[in-house]
């Protein structure tokens, strides 16, 4: 028998994509020990974005000290890529875990600790910079984010304004003279795996506001705020970013890259599979894993399991989907390319109970995933 890929996207809180990966892999290797395995983990630009392409690339792990969303500093990673590349995740600096969304934090809270990461990554070498937006704490379009690459934003009477959503409140005028001049030199890829534009019933703050603790009567105010953001851009760069598919990942952070870092979007997924080569990882197996902690309709939508299938359907070869769980009709994502979908929790659990034992429901997911496949190899040769 041919190789087994195992492609895994990380399970939030509970698994990195290299645990899941080896998880899954443990309760293959229960059915049959002499089986080759080769675990790929992946990301589509969210969590583990960086771990993976660090991994995969033979890449370096850095740190660098910046600003969090609320002022405070904080320890963020990212990682230095062969041939002048560097791979950032903006929760690292900006994410829902240094806020409180049970708060008003979202209104304070800011991307400049990316900007000062983007420019810890430019200074350590990098002319191309992969940008992970997934996990974001924040709502302010990226103003912060641009104001630490050298970009004023000030209100009525010449003030720079507050930082966070709140000072969206009172923008007036955009002053990019000050712009650092190594952001025209650097090429910025947004890797997204959501395509929501900066406003309106599927913006950044519609769709993605109330879990970082926006209340219902928050979400038209803010999102006005970011309408006339949007337009002030457009006045001020000629640069209409409102519509832009993207434009409003990580709380609009996607729009202030458009606007001011010459950033662009493309599918997360896609450009991570190709930065691993995991076509020609591929060529040869015999059968593929892949899988996320949770599959639902936002998974149609550039997720890593249909990256993974995609790819795998250019050779014919059978996929299933190991998932923590799944929500709603999924039956979208069996046209395109995943032949089984296997949740990983069995019997009755809590939550709680759910994260202890991700290990063993891993491995008991892995145990009837080959399972599968060999008996459908069966049926195939009687």
């Amino acid at each position: 028998m041919k190789k087994i890929i195992i492609a895994m996207d990380s399970f939030k809180g509970s698994g990195t994509s290299s645990q899941v990966a080896f998880w899954v892999a443990q309760g293959i290797r229960r059915v049959n020990q002499q089986l080759e395995i080769q675990e790929i983990p992946i990301a589509d630009g969210g969590e583990g974005t960086v771990a993976a392409l660090v991994q995969g690339m033979h890449g370096q792990f850095q740190e660098a000290v910046v600003t969090g969303p609320l002022g405070k500093k904080v320890t963020a990673r990212y990682g230095l890529l062969p041939n002048q590349q560097a791979v950032i995740e903006m929760a690292e600096a900006s994410g829902l875990a240094l806020i409180n969304p049970q708060s008003d934090d979202v209104f304070q809270a800011s991307t400049y600790g990316v900007g000062e990461l983007m420019l810890a990554a430019i200074e350590a070498g990098a002319k191309t910079i992969y940008l992970g937006l997934g996990g974001s704490g924040t709502n302010d379009g990226g103003v912060g984010m641009a104001q630490a690459l050298g970009v004023s934003f000030k209100d009525a009477v010449g003030n720079e304004i507050l930082p966070g959503a709140k000072g969206l409140e009172s923008l007036a005028q955009i002053d990019s003279s000050g712009l650092h001049p190594a952001i025209e030199k650097t090429t910025i890829k947004i890797l997204a795996d959501v395509a929501n534009p900066l406003t309106g019933a599927n913006g950044a703050t519609a769709v993605y506001g109330p879990q970082k603790g926006l209340q219902k009567d928050d979400i038209a105010k803010v999102d006005h705020w970011l309408e006339s953001y949007g337009q002030l851009i457009f006045q001020t760069t000629g640069l209409k970013v409102v519509d832009i598919p993207g434009s409003g990942a990580a709380g609009g952070l996607g729009a202030g890259l458009l606007a001011f870092a010459g950033a662009k979007v493309i599918q997360g997924i896609t450009e991570i599979l190709d930065l691993l080569n995991f076509e020609e990882a591929i060529r040869d197996a015999a059968f593929v894993i892949t899988g996320e902690g949770r599959l639902d309709s936002q998974s149609l939508e550039g997720k890593a399991p249909l990256g993974v299938a995609r790819l795998a359907k250019k050779f014919q070869l059978p996929v299933v989907a190991i998932v923590g769980s799944y929500q709603g009709d999924i039956s979208g994502v069996y046209p395109m390319g995943i032949d089984l979908v296997i949740a990983a929790i069995h019997r009755p659990q809590t939550l709680i109970e759910a994260l202890d034992s991700v290990s063993e429901n891993l491995a008991a997911a892995g145990e009837t995933a080959i399972r599968s496949y060999l008996f459908s190899d069966i049926q195939r040769d009687s």
